[in-house]
């Protein structure tokens, strides 16, 4: 397995790696308490935390939903909340200009799934010389994601991880074939299950995606049995009221108890591997 290093956090060490945080930046204040609320979590169950946070959401339902405060002003807050809180930083960027400017505040480039076919995006994002992680497209067979991975590589860049994050079912849902981690894991890559896209249901909502948090530990719980390298959550202290993505975020109150069961069930089936 090739051992993949953000900001000091190895993914594919055998430790599960948590990354976490909103889906969207909103401000800076809430941006700094879901950060240190998710510090002291994972400081209690001993789990390697790097926050996540987007500072454009490119891919909104509505041209009228909000997309984040930008490039400038959330870049400043991602590396103030990594100044603050000492851990590393991902965010999404969606085109081949950001990805320089990007690369100099972040810690790990995350490539949108709609985007995981877009050479261009994926080889800036390899030059850059930050890890790379490439979301697994709604569309692709895990066979087909060791070609992106070629790409990011292609710039010597040894420092990629694919998310999964469930694939199409239908119209305005999607499911999670659990094979798809082991097949993807066979080709030396570390995986990360996003178990929070994996419920959401695209667009339900009309102007916005809708989604089942309810389901989101179910679906974890059953990654984690597959042997995966890391999990990927949206948290948000209010869902309900959250900018983007609040159907499919878990709550920060929720967030402890669910790892407690997650970390425990990783040590259970990596000792049995």
């Amino acid at each position: 397995m090739n051992k993949v290093d953000v900001g000091g956090v190895t993914i594919g060490g055998g430790e599960l790696v948590l990354i976490a945080g909103p889906c969207v930046i909103e401000d800076e204040a809430m941006t700094f308490e879901i950060l240190d609320t998710l510090i002291e979590i994972t400081g209690e169950l001993s789990i390697p935390l790097i926050f996540k946070a987007s500072y454009d959401k490119a891919n909104r339902t509505s041209i009228d939903s909000y997309r984040g405060p930008g490039i400038e002003e959330g870049l400043r807050i991602l590396s103030a909340a990594k100044d603050r809180g000492g851990v590393p930083v991902i965010t999404d960027v969606h085109t081949p200009d950001d990805c320089a400017q990007v690369g100099e505040a972040v810690d790990c480039l995350q490539i949108p799934a709609y985007l995981c076919r877009q050479t261009d995006l994926l080889v800036e994002a390899g030059k850059t010389g930050r890890a790379v992680s490439i979301k697994k497209g709604q569309f692709m067979a895990p066979e087909s994601m060791a070609e992106a991975v070629k790409k990011v590589k292609s710039t010597g860049n040894e420092n990629v991880f694919i998310t999964e994050r469930g694939t199409t079912f239908g119209y305005g849902n999607l499911v999670v074939d659990y094979r798809a981690m082991p097949i993807m894991r066979a080709e030396g890559t570390p995986v990360v299950f996003d178990a929070t896209h994996s419920v959401q249901k695209p667009s339900a909502k009309g102007t916005s995606s809708g989604g089942d948090r309810t389901m989101i530990k179910y679906l974890a719980r059953a990654a984690v049995a597959t042997g995966i390298d890391g999990l990927f959550m949206e948290v948000h202290p209010r869902p309900d009221e959250a900018l983007s993505d609040g159907p499919n975020s878990i709550a920060l109150k929720d967030l402890k108890e669910m790892l407690e069961g997650l970390k425990a069930l990783d040590a259970c089936v990596k000792g049995f591997a």
